[in-house]
């Protein structure tokens, strides 16, 4: 397992450099002059009178940003940044990429784990119930809702969400339409009451979350399960006289496990790319938002930063999948000797 762990983040290394290519590649492709946004920025927003002075202060962003070198200098300069966590400063505000990332990613990244625990948490009975029901009204009652669940884009979803169960004069007002706290959100508040404003407000971005994501895992434990119960080590088992629970729950549902587990790998990621509909919609102050701030604003540092931290969380996902996977499965060995 150890020589096993040690080769895999090796790996991690070329992987890293190949994705770090095309992550400055594309940035590199976006069409428009970022210095154009900066300047104007800085001139609050106003074309600039002399057209000397403009041009001078273009230079100078230039040379401030390293945007005067070469393309293989800034590259370079780029990687030597990534070994680091080093992402140079951000163009709109000059703070420090990774201390704008710090700032955002509890956010979204809370949001994503308790999302996934959820998800996982619903979507793992349902599967198996509906895998041991086949045909029956439960199971036919959860695939059509599911089919349906899973079919909302979450922009309407979000939007509905808004007008509907949201602050409003003329229907429900369950959720907190917008933020993460309220107003009125003192410190003086004791732990309990800010943990119950900070639920009341995330309730309904994590409801979006969390549909998608449960929809499709229990569709796929229903169909992973479906598949184990058919085979031949499962009716042997049943002809020992095992419990119909023991057999299920013993012996099927490790196995049936491999497939949702796969599903991890790329889970948590997907989230946090996927959030920026949902920070959008409910003004969350996470990840999503920053990048699709960062995107408007041609803000290259804060792009590659967003998008090397999600391909780092990528490659962590699927090792992770792959031990879980010796966990479920005593057969799969990572060494040698047991293999």
């Amino acid at each position: 397992m150890g020589t096993y762990l040690v080769k895999r983040i090796l790996l991690f290394i070329p992987t890293l450099l190949v994705i770090s290519v095309v992550t400055f590649g594309i940035s590199r492709l976006a069409p428009g002059d970022p210095v154009d946004l900066i300047v104007g920025v800085t001139a609050g927003g106003d074309q600039v009178a002399d057209r000397q002075a403009a041009e001078a202060e273009k230079q100078r962003v230039r040379h401030e940003f390293g945007l005067d070198k070469s393309v293989w200098d800034q590259f370079f300069s780029w990687v030597a940044g990534v070994a680091t966590l080093d992402f140079n400063k951000s163009f709109r505000d000059r703070k420090p990429v990774m201390e704008k990332i710090e700032e955002r990613i509890p956010v979204t990244l809370g949001m994503s784990v308790l999302s996934i625990l959820l998800a996982y948490f619903i979507a793992i009975p349902v599967g198996i119930y509906s895998a041991t029901h086949p045909g029956s009204f439960g199971d036919r009652l959860s695939s059509t809702f599911l089919f349906a669940l899973y079919s909302i884009p979450t922009f309407w979803a979000g939007t509905m969400i808004i007008i509907f169960l949201t602050n409003n004069d003329y229907l429900f007002q369950l959720f907190p339409s917008r933020g993460l706290y309220s107003t009125a959100f003192q410190e003086s508040w004791s732990f309990w009451r800010r943990l119950v404003d900070l639920g009341w407000h995330i309730a309904a971005p994590m409801l979006i979350y969390t549909y998608t994501s449960f929809a499709f895992i229990s569709r796929q434990m229903r169909a992973g399960m479906l598949e184990v119960i058919r085979q031949d080590y499962i009716r042997t088992a049943r002809a020992k006289g095992l419990s119909e629970r023991a057999v299920i729950m013993k012996h099927a549902l490790r196995n049936s496990l491999i497939p949702i587990i796969t599903l991890l790998a790329g889970l948590l990621p997907a989230l946090i790319s996927g959030s920026i509909i949902v920070e959008l919609i409910f003004t969350i102050p996470g990840m999503g938002q920053l990048s699709f701030s960062a995107l408007l604003a041609r803000d290259y540092p804060v792009i590659m930063g967003v998008l090397t931290l999600s391909a780092i969380m990528t490659m962590l996902g699927v090792l992770l999948a792959d031990l879980l996977y010796a966990v479920v499965d005593p057969r799969i060995a990572f060494s040698k000797k047991n293999a």
